[in-house]
């Protein structure tokens, strides 16, 4: 997992504001992974809600923002 995690941050800027910026899939999933690397099961599960539901508009607007300024997506882990 934490290959696929490292993997995930290092594609480039423009493709990861892209699928945030269209998709919103790169901060959830970047959240799922990183949460299952490091063994947690509540943000494991979160992160499962959050890639269900579509993310909070407000969690996609930060992730937006900071995958812009090129920072790391905000998780609990």
């Amino acid at each position: 997992m934490k290959n696929l995690v490292k993997g995930l941050e290092s594609l480039p800027w423009i493709i990861r504001v892209l699928l945030t910026l269209f998709v919103g899939a790169y901060g959830n999933l970047l959240r799922l992974f990183r949460s299952l690397a490091a063994k947690n099961l509540i943000g494991v599960v979160l992160a499962v809600i959050l890639l269900c539901t579509g993310g909070l508009l407000i969690l996609w607007i930060i992730d937006l923002i900071m995958v812009i300024f090129g920072k790391k997506v905000w998780w609990i882990d």
